[in-house]
């Protein structure tokens, strides 16, 4: 029997909001004075970061190989084993638009099958920002970048096939700590395991 327990849409009251930070990029920081619903007089602050959302692609060949790239990132100071991503910048996107467009940009791939995997909110406690996972199978090679030039860390970014058994590994060793990759290769994992179904 399914329990009833689940995600739900819930709003708190706003009392007031501070435009905190805004700047070129498709982010921006505000803070809101909020109150529960059951003690209204009470208000405190909440600071939001406002983001545009982004999209996983984990590209899986026939080999049961993953397309991966590695890739500095400053804020963490570290060079991150990841799958390509981007964010969802052109308003109204559907995600799997976005997907094949991010494979094509930093993988040079196209791919035939796309599975959504999942969709999840990546830190709600501060952020907004909300992450589709999507399964790309029947690869190919795409024809260029569709003028996208690679910049500044892209510009230095590495590409390699490593089969998945081995990042699903890597994940709980924690050899592979980008948050994005773990999610995406355990839900293939488990996608996989449940349509194999019960074994022994």
């Amino acid at each position: 029997m399914r329990s009833e327990v689940g995600d739900r849409a819930e709003q708190w009251p706003v009392h007031d909001t501070e435009l905190v930070w805004a700047g070129a990029a498709p982010f921006s920081v505000r803070r809101d004075l909020i109150s529960s619903p059951d003690e209204p007089a009470e208000r405190f602050g909440r600071l939001v970061l406002e983001h545009p959302g982004a999209v996983v692609v984990l590209a899986v060949d026939a080999e049961e190989r993953a397309l991966v790239l590695q890739q500095y990132r400053h804020p963490a100071g570290m060079r991150f084993v990841e799958l390509p991503a981007g964010l969802l910048d052109v308003v109204g996107e559907d995600p799997e638009v976005a997907g094949r467009r991010e494979l094509r940009e930093e993988a040079l791939l196209e791919a035939a099958s796309w599975t959504h995997l999942m969709t999840t909110y990546s830190s709600p406690g501060l952020s907004s920002e909300r992450i589709s996972t999507y399964l790309a199978r029947d690869l190919s090679a795409a024809p260029d970048r569709g003028g996208f030039e690679l910049q500044h860390e892209e510009a230095d970014m590495t590409t390699h096939w490593v089969p998945v058994a081995e990042l699903l590994d890597g994940v709980l060793d924690g050899r592979f700590a980008d948050a994005p990759l773990a999610h995406a290769v355990m839900a293939y994992h488990l996608r996989r395991k449940a349509e194999d179904g019960p074994t022994g």
